[in-house]
């Protein structure tokens, strides 16, 4: 007997680029978008607050769905902006709560590689610009029957010119036999020169750049989320800028004790 399928909105907020869907999946199948969009958020995300509840308010309408028949509602929570990630998890936890459904969280970084029109046994790496001369990227393999991608190894925010070696030590030549490597986001147009230094089995990918809400919900379904009604924050994956600058509070605010 096959699973129930689920009904869910989905958001994704880590970058300039917000992304909303509305999405009926079974589990372990390909999702059935009901109803998709993107909205340009600003510089960091600033916009998203203003721009976002017009756009899920329109793709629930589009779906002839209300809050109340959804199964839960699913975020992206990073690595992105720190801005775009707050803004997005307290409106997904706001809808969520208003609901009373389940607030489910993903990598954003999953969500981008979930897009990735790479070959079956290819490492995936989705890269996306962190500014400060840094990139967020993650590592993922989809499974041989085919499914969403799994993180081969732990998410990473560095430097552009690191993200060889990184990729060098989760796919090796084998023999003279390059193996497939696929990597795409943002963070290649962001970090041209920086990563030039690519090995020569790295296909440049051209197709989405940021983390579809569409990917969000695949995830979601598939069981690789974590509840985040209660307790969830947003994997930032580094200290903020005021956070580096200001250690012991910002001058005038209150201190740290």
């Amino acid at each position: 007997m096959s699973a129930p399928a689920l009904r869910l909105l989905a958001l994704d907020t880590a970058t300039l680029t917000a992304s909303a869907a509305v999405v009926r999946v079974v589990p372990g199948e390909a999702p059935e978008v009901l109803a998709e969009g993107d909205v340009a958020t600003g510089a960091g995300g600033s916009n998203a607050s203003e721009r976002l509840m017009p756009l899920v308010a329109e793709l629930m309408e589009r779906a002839a769905l209300r809050m109340a028949d959804l199964d839960a509602v699913a975020v992206g929570a990073g690595p992105g902006s720190f801005t775009g990630l707050r803004i997005g998890l307290a409106t997904a936890k706001g809808l969520a709560f208003a609901a009373e459904k389940p607030l489910w969280l993903v990598s954003s970084l999953g969500a981008l590689a979930w897009s990735m029109d790479a070959a079956g046994d290819a490492l995936r790496v989705p890269v996306l610009d962190a500014r400060r001369g840094e990139l967020f990227a993650g590592f993922y393999r989809a499974p041989a029957g085919g499914g969403v991608p799994r993180a081969v190894a732990p998410e990473r925010v560095m430097p552009p010119g690191e993200l060889a070696a990184a990729i060098m030590a989760l796919a090796p030549p084998d023999g003279d036999v390059a193996v497939a490597v696929a990597v795409a986001g943002d963070a290649l147009v962001a970090h041209v020169a920086g990563l030039a230094n690519l090995p020569m089995n790295v296909h440049r990918l051209s197709g989405r750049a940021t983390p579809p809400a569409v990917g969000v919900a695949a995830l979601a379904a598939a069981g690789d989320r974590a509840d985040g009604l209660a307790h969830g924050a947003p994997a930032y994956l580094r200290p903020a800028e005021a956070e580096v600058m200001y250690p012991d509070g910002v001058p005038g605010a209150l201190r740290k004790r």
